[in-house]
């Protein structure tokens, strides 16, 4: 059965008039019908080629009665057959069609807000579907804030240095005229590019000021700031002076500088020192690392030696992988090697993952990895999550002796030193040897000092003979 159709064509100049006639079914002279059901009939004028209508009348009927329809058959041979006419595809829009919004994305179960850090775009500039427009600085990782849509930015509706939340409006984006749906049989012509921008940029003079009153964020009150934001009591104002700058701290820098403090005021923090013969483990990297390098495409480095060293001395001293929480502790049975990695907008600690069920080439190709990531700025938060046990590697820069400070919430923390040429006495006789000082910083309210004093002695012993490792002992 065919429904009631109404239709109303615009272009052609013919109009398709549906209306709605009321007429007996001629199934029953009574107005109600045999059955008591009133019966109406419909009628559609379609367009055809000429002057010449066809019409359609279509009757509902009665419920259960015989339905009067015109033949769908004679209706078909009826309408036009020419192919030739044109489907035209205009994109309909309103005012808040045309325009998008860029927002702060989700940073991550552990970040609750941010800093806009600074604008990568500014308003007149063409943005393209994904593109960054702004920063956004965390605790622990630079985040962008990309374009949802292809445009031109409109406004910037946030300002560098405020504190945002994801879902946060950043950015006002005006979609571009390029990606506008076109008609198969039209092309567009430079004319029509011409006019479009000239309709985007006078509808932006437009709405300009409407935006800008409208679409202004609304001020929320922001939870109190951590420390450092100003100067306590104990940290008086410097007066300005000639010659130096004042810039505000990083979010990245403040929060390693509570996390710092936060450890120093928790922890009953002790350190222990050693010193290692680093004679065999380079004779190894000099013998075969071209060989290493062939094979699995990366660098034989010391790290790789120390970390499986750790490994070793977690697996012999469970308590140092432990942690306290509140009256418990908790003894992991995963070995998550967290390396400190200096960038140059902060320290960042990218976590080598099941570190126990790796070797020499893998756990290389991981701190390599992860290093690269941390200084382009693009590691995720996942990937500085965790970690049970931390090396930090200040011999990279020239340090030969330091006490490192835990990261908080782990129990202890290696610290690996500069190799120096010592005259060492070996079999009663004085030769240079090549030594580092290794530190170990721990929470002695969980380690006592046996523990730590054989963790140590543990990573000497394996790094100054790395056949341990291949024998297990």
């Amino acid at each position: 059965m065919l429904g009631i159709a109404r239709r109303k064509v615009v272009r052609g100049g013919v109009s398709v008039i549906g209306r709605q006639l009321q007429r007996s079914s001629g199934i029953s002279a009574s107005p109600f019908g045999s059955h008591g059901y009133v019966t109406t009939a419909k009628e559609i004028v379609l367009p055809r080629q000429g002057s010449k209508h066809v019409r359609i009348v279509n009757f509902p009927g009665s419920l259960g009665s015989a339905t009067n329809v015109t033949s769908l058959r004679q209706v078909g041979s009826c309408l036009p057959t020419n192919s030739s006419r044109k489907t035209w595809n205009r994109s309909y829009s309103s005012d808040d069609g045309d325009v998008v919004e860029a927002v702060v994305p989700f940073m991550g179960e552990s970040v609750t807000d941010g800093t806009l850090a600074a604008f990568l775009k500014h308003p007149g500039d063409r943005v393209e579907i994904d593109e960054p427009i702004a920063q956004i600085e965390t605790d622990k990782v630079t985040i962008d804030v990309a374009s949802p849509e292809a445009g031109i930015i409109h406004q910037l509706v946030a300002k560098v240095g405020d504190t945002v939340e994801p879902g946060t409006k950043v950015a006002i984006i005006l979609r571009s005229a390029d990606h506008a749906h076109v008609a198969p049989s039209e092309s567009p012509t430079s004319k029509k590019e011409k006019t479009d921008e000239s309709k985007i940029k006078a509808k932006a003079s437009l709405q300009e000021k409407p935006i800008s009153e409208d679409s202004a964020p609304k001020e929320k009150p922001k939870a109190p700031s951590p420390a450092f934001t100003k100067s306590s009591p104990s940290e008086p104002q410097l007066p300005p002076k000639e010659r130096e700058r004042r810039v505000p701290m990083t979010r990245l820098r403040k929060r390693v500088a509570t996390r710092l403090k936060d450890s120093q005021n928790t922890f009953a923090m002790l350190t222990t020192f050693n010193e290692v013969d680093m004679t065999n483990l380079m004779k190894l990297r000099t013998d075969y690392k071209d060989a290493f390098t062939e094979k699995h495409g990366v660098k034989l480095g010391f790290m790789s030696g120390f970390v499986k060293a750790a490994v070793s001395a977690l697996q012999s001293q469970p308590i140092v992988n432990a942690v306290i929480d509140g009256d418990d502790i908790i003894y992991r049975e995963y070995i998550d090697i967290s390396i400190a990695v200096g960038t140059p907008k902060g320290l960042v600690v990218p976590v080598i993952r099941d570190a126990d069920k790796l070797n020499f080439a893998e756990i290389e190709k991981g701190i390599n990895a992860l290093a690269k990531k941390a200084n382009d700025g693009t590691i995720s938060i996942d990937e500085m999550a965790g970690g049970s046990f931390t090396i930090s590697n200040g011999g990279v820069y020239g340090s030969l002796l330091s006490t490192p400070i835990i990261n908080p919430p782990q129990s202890a923390i290696l610290g690996m030193h500069s190799i120096v040429n010592r005259p060492m006495v070996v079999g009663g006789q004085i030769v240079s040897r090549p030594m580092m000082n290794v530190a170990l910083t721990y929470d002695h309210r969980l380690i006592d000092g046996r523990e730590a004093v054989l963790f140590l002695r543990r990573i000497k012993d394996v790094v100054e003979d790395p056949r341990r490792l291949l024998l297990d002992i």
